[in-house]
């Protein structure tokens, strides 16, 4: 991984869309920093397209679609992207799976939710799991004391072998139902929003994260970032991002678009 300000002046000019994680990404120790605001304003205002993409839930995700410096997100993993049309005041919902798949799946993760929080002491159901439609989300270290290594493997395990698919992020296990995930919504945003091809366009988007679950978006853009913090999760990352900030978290983030934007 090579500092950020390693970055060609060249590739950085071509920039047209920046894709961002949320948690320890923009945020950080669970707040976003108001540098992080003004960031994502000054995207927007140098005609770059600003994008979160996340594994926090849709009744956060429609707050950020319509409130945020944003021109649209992906949520639950890649469960779904939103869009809101601010000339006609409408909000897009795409999801992955049918409404009738979805309900199939909550019925499934509230059997399995049961047995994980039976089988794995001291971890939980996340604090935002009211919001969400289409994952469950344990909480191994954002409201609980942090569990080992080895308990936020089992529950990985626990997901896989009742037929689930789940990422680590740097506080929650996320787990779901379907062949998705961030990359695979991106692509569906990007074709459908965008109207462009994201094989084509990928070498004018940046890419900026900190965890595991970020892995298929590290592998996929080659101008890929992970803000300092991803450097405790380097031993578990086989794509590792191809720059780095100096900073963490949110101002990792900001230090990212004070160097892609710098004259």
């Amino acid at each position: 991984m090579k500092p950020i300000g390693q970055m060609p002046k060249t590739i950085k000019k071509k920039i047209r869309y920046v894709l961002a994680d949320i948690d320890d990404t923009l945020t950080l120790k669970g707040r976003l920093p108001a540098v992080v605001f003004g960031a994502m304003e000054r995207i927007q205002k140098a005609g770059i397209c600003m994008i979160p993409i996340t594994g926090r839930p849709a009744g956060w995700c429609d707050h950020i679609a319509r409130m945020w410096p944003v021109d649209g997100i992906v949520g639950e993993n890649g469960a779904f992207y939103f869009y809101y049309d601010n000339r006609q005041r409408k909000m897009r919902r795409r999801y992955f799976r049918s409404e009738g798949q979805r309900s199939t799946d909550r019925e499934k993760l509230g059997t399995l939710k049961l047995e994980i929080l039976k089988k794995i002491p001291g971890c939980r159901v996340s604090a935002d799991q009211a919001y969400r439609e289409t994952d469950l989300a344990i909480d191994y270290c954002e409201d609980v004391a942090a569990l080992s290594t080895e308990d936020v493997d089992r529950i990985v395990t626990l997901f896989e072998e009742a037929g689930a698919r789940a990422k680590i992020s740097s506080i929650h296990v996320n787990g779901w139902f379907g062949e998705y995930d961030k990359l695979t919504m991106t692509r569906m945003l990007f074709a459908e929003v965008f109207k462009d091809e994201l094989e084509a366009v990928k070498t004018n988007v940046i890419f900026i994260g900190d965890s595991p679950n970020d892995v298929p978006m590290f592998r996929f853009f080659p101008h890929s970032v992970g803000v300092a913090n991803i450097l405790q999760f380097k031993e578990k990352i086989k794509h590792k991002p191809t720059y780095v900030t100096r900073q963490e978290g949110g101002h990792g983030f900001a230090e990212m678009v004070d160097s892609i934007l710098a004259k």
